[in-house]
């Protein structure tokens, strides 16, 4: 399958994903932390209340990573999982150090949804990993899309994850309906405040925004247009990632 077909496949996935119920066969359950989206884990259920959730702390641990994308917009401080989910964040950090993302666009707005960039070609249709191929998606019970994720942007295929990602972008409270044997309650509440729980399980989280999220918003706000694929989400002006500065790496694997 070619990169345009493929990357045509994401957003179409992307948004029929956004645009769905939220219905409790797509959550995981707790039987483990991480996960692939091949993989079938046996493991031993645990309590989803006792998880380590990362995510509602803005400090930055020991085992995170801290970037800074620097936008024609603004800046944004986002730390990362390299514990939970090491392939997307070496693939991250590694194209930042070689400046991949440098002068590349969010070639994808839509307001109360989410930003996605990623893709030098900026339409959409490419991109790749550090390993030249695509890569599996490393869902976990700890991480979710809450509003200022950052995820990977993937196609419905497998193996199907490049370069792509996106910054959870939504104010709106989506914690009715989330059942508790589903979701943590801390996460319960935290989708109080915005967020995307129909992505959870289906794209791969693993980071979070804790500095900037005005910045996120108002490039969420840029004026778009329709997409090749018929998708108003295109900007007529887009915003570029400048640069992604590495403020700090893990040091406790």
């Amino acid at each position: 399958m070619n990169k345009k077909i493929m990357w045509t496949l994401a957003t179409l996935a992307l948004t029929t994903v956004a645009l769905s119920a939220c219905t409790n066969d797509t959550k995981t359950t707790a039987t483990s932390t991480t996960t692939t989206q091949s993989e079938t884990k046996t493991s031993d259920s645990v309590d989803l209340n006792a998880l380590d959730l990362p995510q509602l702390d803005k400090n930055v641990k020991a085992d995170e990573d801290l970037v800074q994308l620097n936008t024609t917009d603004g800046a944004i401080k986002i730390k990362l999982f390299p514990k939970i989910a090491p392939k997307a964040v070496e693939n991250f950090i590694t194209h930042a150090k070689e400046g991949y993302y440098n002068n590349v666009t969010f070639h994808r707005v839509i307001e109360d949804f989410m930003i996605q960039s990623g893709d030098p070609k900026g339409d959409g249709t490419g991109g790749e990993s550090i390993w030249g191929k695509g890569f599996e998606a490393e869902t976990s019970n700890q991480l979710y899309h809450l509003n200022g994720a950052l995820s990977m942007a993937s196609s419905s295929a497998p193996d199907s994850l490049g370069s792509q990602f996106f910054i959870v972008q939504n104010h709106e409270d989506k914690s009715d309906g989330l059942a508790i044997q589903y979701y943590p309650q801390k996460i319960i509440d935290a989708y109080k405040d915005g967020g995307r729980p129909e992505l959870d399980g289906k794209y791969a989280v693993f980071g979070q925004v804790i500095d900037g999220m005005d910045v996120v918003d108002k490039i969420a706000k840029e004026k778009v247009t329709t997409s090749e694929t018929g998708e108003n989400s295109k900007p007529v002006d887009p915003v570029k990632i400048t640069s992604i500065e590495v403020l700090q790496e893990a040091t406790e694997k």
